[in-house]
């Protein structure tokens, strides 16, 4: 353990992110396979409301990227969530939430390899299962060696890795703009806006339920990289609240605009049928470029198919190369152990990045669908980020003159409806997706109590006494989650305002009471100047 620690100081993560890599970072992330397939998913959820969808995961997110605007920059270093999890709740709730945010990330790369699969399916048949969109056997292998493609080029030191995603991701802002502008210039049909009174309630339920479920939140959750890369970037304390900001309003205001197009686009006739729900046409699995080659632009279609490899290829790349940040970041705080920290000479994590390989093997197969990953996936990443708000008004308590690059302004206010805001973004994923998360999380949370018993004289170190608050905010989450209506997959015990009226009460009262819960504020302060003199010290 001493010879690992004592490389790591020599081998440190290098400082040579810019502005601009971390804001394209953020940007390229955002626009990955989402764009190819949240607008069909979002549109069968919510119909018409589908743009609304947009627009309440671009203000959840916007509210979650302004937390963190503040947060990030008073710890820039590699995985900062996982840090700022620990320093006001202890070691259980920094090591749980190191678990649960690594398990977001390490799934995301798979998800971006499923998607090129599915889009390539079009061209290349049998990647797909028939009549299906879960991966073939073929699809299987052929996924693994493109995981493994992308892994290897994190092998490159990051200041090479920025700056193959900016060039990327220049080509996938252009190719989604010019989309747009096709679509609407010769495809538009505005009585696709129209809301049909048989399905207005189901479609206005729809808009919520689509912002968990249907890639909304998946799509729009990029400018955490901002934050990860942190560790890496030149002037962390100016970029990161620039980035963070920035990125959020670049990559939704794309997403609603083709939305717009893409509602304005399909055929009226391919809804006669079955409305949204059942919409249904010719290459759906690959549907912007679908309708491109439906609209007479084939041009436009093969663009698509070629951007189709580059905008999921581009997105795999920057999360392997956050995702092992993060992994950092777990071996940090004793989450992990302590060879998962390996850097090597060009201050590449590598044992991160072969873990990272292993973990998204594994994902292939219990989700080995696009669809079947992204709301597990966003609100697994929505529930890690909401101990954002808490510890933001922990710091503000215990450190009320540090400084602070960005200071939110309100943030007694905006920080606890953050927290209801993301709370009610877990419960519209559903009953199905709560009882995977909460039994992996309490699964976790066994795994350390039988832990802390076994290691005689630990139980107390890992701070069980800040805790507490978890346990009824898990086990509240899905009670109401359960009384929910059918269209969550509850009882219908509760309406679906009822249910979210119940979710503001639950997170609110959580809310005050982990604030209450919190470290000693000078532990907290020994564990900020910990890191600003690790900051300091850095090359």
């Amino acid at each position: 353990m001493a010879s690992i620690q004592l490389q790591n100081i020599k081998n440190r993560l290098r400082r040579e992110g810019s502005l601009q890599g971390l804001i394209l970072a953020c940007v390229g992330a955002s626009i990955g396979s989402g764009w190819l397939f949240g607008p069909l998913y979002t549109a069968q959820q919510a119909g018409p409301y589908a743009v609304g969808s947009w627009m309440i995961g671009a203000f959840a997110i916007l509210l979650l990227a302004l937390v963190f605007a503040e947060l990030g920059p008073l710890i820039p270093r590699a995985g900062a969530v996982v840090h700022l999890a620990h320093v006001g709740n202890g070691p259980i709730i920094g090591h749980m939430w190191s678990w649960i945010l690594f398990l977001s990330y390490a799934t995301i790369a798979p998800i971006e390899v499923t998607a090129i699969l599915t889009y390539a399916n079009n061209y290349l048949p049998g990647l797909l299962q028939q009549h299906s969109d879960l991966l073939s056997v073929k699809g299987f292998a052929i996924a693994l060696v493109l995981l493994a493609f992308f892994v290897a080029i994190n092998f490159l030191v990051v200041h090479w890795v920025l700056k193959i995603n900016n060039g990327a991701t220049w080509w996938k802002i252009s190719i989604p703009v010019l989309t747009i502008g096709v679509l609407l210039a010769t495809s538009w049909h505005p009585g696709n806006f129209v809301v049909h009174a048989q399905n207005a309630t189901a479609d206005f339920h729809g808009m919520f339920v689509a912002v968990a479920t249907s890639g909304v939140i998946f799509s729009l959750l990029g400018f955490r990289h901002a934050i990860d890369l942190a560790g890496e970037s030149k002037n962390p304390k100016r970029d990161v609240p620039i980035a963070v900001i920035g990125s959020v309003l670049i990559a939704s205001g794309i997403y609603v605009a083709l939305q717009i197009a893409f509602i304005g686009a399909i055929h009226p006739a391919d809804l006669a049928a079955g409305g949204w729900r059942h919409l249904r046409f010719s290459g759906i699995n690959g549907p912007f470029a679908a309708l491109a080659a439906a609209v007479g632009a084939g041009w436009l279609a093969v663009l698509l198919y070629v951007d189709a490899f580059v905008s999921p290829g581009g997105a795999a790349l920057i999360y392997t190369t956050t995702a092992a940040r993060v992994t950092l970041a777990t071996a940090d705080t004793g989450a992990a152990p302590p060879w998962v920290a390996c850097i090597n000479r060009r201050g590449v994590p590598w044992a991160s990045l072969i873990l990272l390989y292993v973990v998204g093997a594994v994902f292939f197969f219990p989700f080995p669908s696009w669809q079947k990953m992204v709301g597990y996936i966003a609100s697994m990443t929505v529930l890690s980020y909401v101990i954002g708000p808490v510890a933001l008004i922990q710091l503000r308590r215990a450190m009320p003159d540090l400084e602070r690059p960005f200071r939110l302004w309100a943030a007694p206010v905006i920080a606890p409806f953050t927290f209801v805001v993301a709370s009610w973004i877990v419960f519209w994923s559903g009953l199905n997706t709560l009882n995977f998360i909460f039994g992996t999380l309490f699964a976790l949370l066994i795994f350390y109590a039988l832990t802390g018993i076994w290691r005689k004289g630990r139980w107390s170190a890992m701070g069980w006494q800040y805790m507490w608050w978890i346990i009824p905010y898990f086990l509240g989450l899905w009670g109401i989650s359960w009384l929910s209506p059918a269209v969550l997959g509850g009882t219908g015990v509760l309406g679906f305002f009822p249910g979210m009226a119940a979710v503001a009460v639950l997170s609110l009262l959580i809310f005050y009471v982990a604030i209450h819960q919190a470290v000693a504020d000078s532990t907290m302060r020994a564990y900020m100047q910990h890191f600003r003199k690790r900051e300091a010290d850095a090359p």
